[in-house]
C-alpha cells in the first residue's frame, strides 16, 4: 500500500484541525516526502505535550505516543533536541486550552 507523503499528511491534519476551529501552525517544515512529524499540544497555561508516532514491530500498528510533557519550556527543549538529531522533522504546534489534538481520531495514525 502506498504511503502518504509527510507534506500531504500535515496539510490534511491542519485542515482537520481548522474544521474543528483548533488553531495549529507549522513551526518547523521538514522533508516533504519522508520527514517525521512531531505534534506539540500547547494548552496555553504554561504546559505542553509533544507527541511522536511509534511503530509496533510485532503488530505493524502505528500510534501516537508522548515524547515529552510538562512545562512548555521543557517540552520545547525536547523538541529542539529532536530537531538537532533529525533536521527533516516537521513540528506542528496545536493550541487548545482543553487539550484537543485529534490524534486519537481514526485515520491519523495511518
Amino acid at each position: 500500500m502506498a504511503r502518504l507523503t509527510a507534506e500531504f499528511w500535515v496539510h490534511a491534519y491542519l485542515a482537520r484541525l481548522r474544521f474543528q476551529n483548533i488553531p495549529a501552525f507549522v513551526t518547523a517544515h521538514g522533508d516533504d516526502t519522508a520527514g517525521a512529524v512531531l505534534i506539540k499540544l500547547n494548552t496555553l497555561d504554561g504546559r505542553a505535550q509533544a507527541f511522536q508516532r511509534s511503530f509496533d514491530l510485532m503488530s505493524g500498528a502505528r500510534a501516537w505516543v508522548t515524547l515529552a510533557e510538562g512545562d512548555e519550556a521543557e517540552v520545547d527543549a525536547a523538541i529542539s533536541r529532536q530537531r538537532r538529531f533529525d533536521p527533516d522533522l516537521w513540528v506542528i504546534e496545536v493550541e487548545d486550552r482543553d487539550g484537543h489534538h485529534l490524534l486519537d481520531e481514526p485515520g491519523l495514525s495511518d
